[in-house]
C-alpha cells in the first residue's frame, strides 16, 4: 500500500497557518501566523491530509507567544472531517507549546481556532433572506479589498401605533469586527432565521414594533484572509467608531452612517472571549451621560436573556473598572453616547461554556445561533408593548 505524503495547507477561506514539520505525524509541527496587516496571532484554519489511520500529535510552536495566550487554557481545538459537524479534539497547553493529538479515519481532516463561518454560507444567508419575503438586502458599500458590506433588513417601513403610522424603532446587530469571532455570524444567522419565521410569536411582536438592521460580518477582508482582529489595513474596528476613516476603516463609517440615519433603539455588538469559558454582555455604564433609564434597561435585558437562554450568565464577565467601558471609540459605548440606546457588547466563548459544559463540541456554531434565537426574546421584551 502506497501512503500519500502528509500535508498541511491553509489556502481557502478564512485560511491561517505556518507549516513547519510535516514528516513525522507524532509530531507535526505548525506556528500560528500573524494578522496580514498587524501583529496579532490566534486564529487558526487548515486542512491536514494523508493522515488516514495515523496516531497524530500536532505541536503549534509558538502557541505561547500568541495575542492572548490565556485563551490555551482549557481550550481543545475544533475538528471536522466534513466541515459541516465540527467536535474538540484533546489538546495541551505547556505555557510554550499546545498540543493536539488524533487518530483520523479520514485521509483529511481541518483544524481550526473556532468553527468557521464560510464566505458561501453567508452569501446562502442572504439569498435565504432575500427569498423569504420578510426582508431585503442591501450593500452598504465596499472594503478596503472592495468586497460588498452586506446589511440585511427585516421589518416593513414603519410600525402601527394608536393613531397611526409611526417611524419605526431601529435596532441594530453587527457581528465579525473581529473578523476570527465566527461565533458571532453564527449568533446572527440563529436571529435572523428566528425573524424570519412568520409563525414565531416572538418574531411577529418584535417586528410591529421594530425594523432589524443585521450586519453579518462587517469585516469581509479580515474574515477571507484569516485574521483575528484586524482588517485588510490592519485596523481592529472595534477602535474605529469615533472617528473612521475612509481609508482605514470605511466598513464602520459606512454602518455609522447608516445608523445616523436610522437612529438606534437597541444594538447588539457581537463578538467572541479568547479566555472567559461563559457568555455575558458588557455594557455602557461608565460612559459619559449613561442615565437611570439606560441603566433599567440594561438590568432589565440582562433579566430578559437570562430566562430566556441558561447559557447566559451574569456572575462573570469583564471588570466593572475596565477601561474600555468608557470608551467611546468602541461600538457599543459610542451608540449608547450617541443615541442613548440600549447597547451592549455580547461575548460568547472560544472554549466552551463552563456552566453548561459539552464534551464532544464545545461552544460551537449551533450554540451560537440557539443564543441568537433567545436574544430576540429579550430585544422584545425591551421594546415594550
Amino acid at each position: 500500500m502506497i501512503r500519500s505524503m502528509i500535508a498541511i495547507s491553509c489556502a481557502f477561506d478564512s485560511g491561517s497557518i505556518e507549516p513547519l514539520d510535516t514528516a513525522d505525524p507524532a509530531c507535526l509541527r505548525v506556528a500560528l501566523r500573524a494578522d496580514s496587516h498587524a501583529d496579532i496571532r490566534q486564529w487558526f484554519h487548515f486542512r491536514v491530509s494523508g493522515v488516514r489511520g495515523l496516531a497524530c500529535a500536532l505541536r503549534f510552536e509558538n502557541a505561547g507567544q500568541a495575542t492572548y495566550p490565556a485563551g490555551w487554557q482549557d481550550y481543545r481545538v475544533c475538528a471536522s472531517y466534513d466541515r459541516n459537524d465540527w467536535f474538540r479534539l484533546p489538546t495541551a497547553f505547556d505555557g510554550s507549546v499546545m498540543t493536539t493529538r488524533f487518530e483520523s479515519p479520514h485521509d483529511t481532516i481541518w483544524l481550526a481556532y473556532f468553527e468557521p463561518y464560510p464566505a458561501e454560507r453567508h452569501l446562502a444567508l442572504l439569498g435565504e433572506a432575500q427569498a423569504s419575503g420578510r426582508a431585503r438586502v442591501e450593500r452598504l458599500g465596499a472594503s478596503i479589498e472592495g468586497r460588498d458590506l452586506d446589511m440585511i433588513v427585516v421589518g416593513g417601513p414603519s410600525t402601527i401605533v394608536a393613531g397611526g403610522p409611526a417611524p419605526p424603532r431601529a435596532v441594530w446587530v453587527v457581528a465579525r469586527q473581529h473578523p476570527g469571532e465566527t461565533m458571532a455570524q453564527w449568533f446572527v444567522e440563529g436571529l435572523l432565521r428566528r425573524l424570519l419565521d412568520r409563525s414565531d410569536p416572538v418574531a411577529r411582536a418584535a417586528l410591529e414594533r421594530a425594523v432589524f438592521h443585521l450586519v453579518p460580518n462587517i469585516n469581509p477582508d479580515g474574515a477571507a484572509r484569516g485574521n483575528l482582529r484586524t482588517n485588510a489595513a490592519g485596523a481592529n474596528l472595534n477602535r474605529e467608531w469615533a472617528a473612521p476613516d475612509a481609508q482605514r476603516s470605511p466598513e464602520v463609517l459606512l454602518v455609522r452612517e447608516r445608523m445616523i440615519a436610522t437612529g438606534v433603539h437597541a444594538f447588539v455588538d457581537a463578538h467572541g472571549d479568547e479566555a472567559l469559558p461563559f457568555v455575558f454582555i458588557d455594557g455602557p455604564e461608565r460612559v459619559p451621560g449613561f442615565d437611570a433609564a439606560q441603566a433599567a434597561r440594561l438590568d432589565a435585558f440582562r433579566r430578559n436573556f437570562r430566562l430566556a437562554s441558561p447559557d447566559f450568565q451574569t456572575v462573570h464577565g469583564y471588570r466593572s473598572d475596565k477601561a474600555t467601558q468608557a470608551n467611546l471609540s468602541l461600538a457599543s459605548k459610542w451608540v449608547a453616547h450617541r443615541f442613548g440606546a440600549l447597547s451592549v457588547t455580547l461575548e460568547m466563548p472560544f472554549k466552551d461554556n463552563a456552566d453548561a459544559p459539552d464534551t464532544r463540541a464545545g461552544w460551537n456554531g449551533a450554540r451560537s445561533a440557539r443564543l441568537g434565537e433567545a436574544a430576540l426574546v429579550a430585544l422584545r421584551a425591551d421594546l415594550g408593548d
